[in-house]
């Protein structure tokens, strides 16, 4: 179960990595191509969901990693789903039915759940 869940989490993590530190550093009219929705939230709330998702990816290697607090990964994976439970919702809501990699995120995050249980 560990290597599978390395296989996992290790590629969600980096997503996370790379996907919360554009949220947290770059202007509106850079994340606007490839974010669509970035207009909808103001501007101190994307910063703090760039952190948050940064955190998490850090929640789903370091515990595991150290073997200290290992129950955080879990907690991650957990928040993860949660929080594409809630992009579903930002996209649909505004009119944008482009769910898929949102759908997989949170198939990946749900499994990591799962795996994480076995650490």
């Amino acid at each position: 179960m560990n290597i599978a869940y390395w296989i996992v989490a290790g590629p969600l993590a980096l997503f996370y990595s790379y996907a919360g530190t554009l949220k947290a550093v770059r202007s509106r009219d850079r994340l606007r191509p490839m974010m669509a929705w970035v207009d909808r939230l103001p501007l101190p709330a994307l910063r703090a969901l760039g952190a948050i998702e940064v955190l998490g990816a850090a929640g789903l290697v370091l515990p595991p990693l150290t073997g200290l607090a290992v129950v955080l990964a879990t907690a991650a994976a957990v928040g993860f789903v949660l929080l594409q439970a809630g992009a579903i919702a930002v996209h649909l809501t505004g009119g944008d039915r482009r769910i898929a990699l949102n759908a997989g995120l949170t198939v990946a995050a749900a499994v990591t759940v799962w795996l994480s249980t076995g650490l």
